[in-house]
């Protein structure tokens, strides 16, 4: 059995994995090593990929990065989620603000520690990447579509650090990118949509709150077609195997979403939404396989 302090240290180590979203974050790890092996260095032998200390470090640095701009992002929306995710926030509450601001100077540092293996230019890569994390989380977010556009280009970043490692400069990798900017754009205006009440209530400046429910679903909307650009052009004019399939799935959920969100007045509709958004990345992370289903079998031996 464990003791009182052994369980309210489990209870705080839980607290601080939701606060920095382990979960997410686990996932964009996946999707760093997926990306590497099957779309930026397929040329190179998987194992020569999985057992690169330098990507590693690369990969590290983004972890730490990230999970540090959770933190930031938590200490200064502690109001705002107060209103829109009480129970969450009930949870986030047992980590206190200062240890906040601890742990994210600690991560940051960490960070710029694994950078530093690799070069001085990326230390210099990450300290701008943790400073635009921390201004967007201070001021950019506050405002409609620069904070909308800042988020979706700084969930993007850590695979930019990736590409440019491997300095591979194919048009295919610039409509994935693309793709995944616009999704995850969408994912942004629908977590505003989500917040409305708080954003209010907090002066937040979002597109939802300045220009309404209305303009928003239109914006939405329109971002659904354009994301649909990318998605044909990479399964008709480039080779992506199986991967095909995620997009043509992906069209059908995104008919799906405009469906709904035209349905939407609640807040539990716009959390649909979300999760929806959610999961076509998540299931496009493990869809990367699909490009070559035999790679791992013939090249890392």
């Amino acid at each position: 059995m464990l003791s009182r302090k052994q369980k309210y240290f489990f209870i705080k180590f839980f607290s601080l994995f939701s606060i920095i979203r382990g979960y997410n974050i686990l996932v964009i790890v996946f999707a760093q090593y997926l990306t590497s092996v099957y779309i930026l260095a397929p040329q190179l032998p998987v194992k020569k990929v999985l057992f690169d200390l330098n990507l590693l470090m690369l990969i590290l640095a983004s972890s730490t990065a990230i999970a540090a701009g959770y933190i930031i992002n938590s200490f200064y929306d502690r109001d705002k989620d107060l209103i829109n995710r009480p129970r969450k926030s009930m949870l986030d509450k047992l980590v206190s603000q200062r240890t906040k601001l601890s742990s994210y100077f600690v991560l940051n540092f960490i960070s710029v520690i694994f950078a530093s293996y690799v070069s001085f230019r990326a230390v210099v890569f990450f300290s701008l990447y943790i400073f635009g994390i921390w201004f967007y989380s201070h001021k950019l977010k506050k405002f409609p579509f620069i904070g909308n556009i800042v988020a979706a280009t700084l969930a993007v970043i850590p695979f930019f650090a990736v590409f440019i490692y491997y300095k591979n400069f194919d048009l295919v990798i610039f409509v994935h990118a693309t793709f995944l900017f616009l999704i995850i754009s969408m994912r942004e205006l629908v977590k505003d949509l989500e917040n409305l009440k708080g954003d209010l209530v907090q002066n937040y400046r979002t597109i939802p709150v300045v220009y309404g429910e209305i303009i928003s679903k239109k914006m939405l909307s329109i971002l659904s077609i354009l994301t649909l650009l990318p998605a044909y052009l990479l399964v008709t004019r480039f080779d992506i195997g199986y991967m095909d399939i995620f997009f043509y799935g992906s069209t059908i959920a995104l008919i799906i979403f405009i469906v709904i969100l035209w349905k939407s007045v609640k807040k539990m509709h716009y959390v649909i939404l979300h999760n929806i958004l959610k999961f076509i990345i998540v299931a496009g992370v493990f869809s990367i396989i699909l490009i070559n289903v035999d790679l791992l079998l013939k090249r890392f031996i």
